[in-house]
């Protein structure tokens, strides 16, 4: 039943993947078992054929809304202090952006891959991604941008951060189309992806 569960995460069926885990659970499968062993595999899946262009955003983003309908019937069967999270991620994009599209699949195929996420929205500015990293503590701060005009705000950030002597707390990761690697270097950012696939893959290696 849990190859089923893998397969139908897969393709994106959400009325036959809570149907699966619920009959897990209803059998008494762990929660953490379901996760672990089918519902992780099955996203695992989904990044790699985004990475290898063999499926598109839509059938990602289908893929990452029925996670997310599983992993709310998984959470109140998890044990007292056992985690489902493999890090938190703090993700926003810049001030003077308003695009989010890619950050929000990004968000979405992140808390796929058992991160949990705290998702700032847009047109973020240095001092709320500072409140950010105090408040949630996180292992990871994202940054996305679209427009190359607010490129420098990733700098702005990353600045405040070691004013507020947290750079070496955190692993900061950027994205967004006019993001490139050479970029990132410049701005001493820790990881960098050109798709969603890629960025989560890099933000797994981050705290692995």
């Amino acid at each position: 039943m849990k190859d089923q569960l893998k397969q139908a995460l897969i393709a994106g069926d959400a009325g036959t993947v809570n149907a699966l885990t619920e009959a897990l659970l209803a059998q008494d499968v762990p929660a953490r078992e379901i996760l672990d062993e089918a519902l992780l595999p099955g996203m695992e899946v989904v990044g790699e054929r985004m990475r290898s262009g063999e499926c598109f955003i839509p059938e990602v983003l289908l893929s990452a809304r029925t996670m997310q309908g599983a992993l709310d019937l998984l959470r109140p069967h998890m044990l007292e202090g056992e985690s489902t999270s493999a890090g938190t991620v703090v993700i926003g994009t810049v001030e003077g952006d308003l695009h989010d599209i890619g950050k929000n699949l990004v968000a979405m195929l992140l808390q796929g891959a058992g991160f949990t996420v705290v998702n700032l929205g847009t047109g973020v500015t240095a001092a709320q991604f500072l409140a950010a990293v105090q408040q949630h503590k996180p292992q990871i701060l994202g940054m996305s941008a679209l427009l190359t005009t607010t490129l420098p705000h990733m700098g702005e950030t990353i600045a405040a951060l070691k004013e507020a002597g947290l750079r070496d707390s955190l692993r900061v990761m950027v994205g967004g189309a006019p993001v490139t690697q050479a970029w990132a270097d410049e701005l001493g950012a820790d990881g960098y992806g050109a798709n969603a696939g890629m960025a989560v893959e890099r933000a797994k290696r981050l705290v692995g």
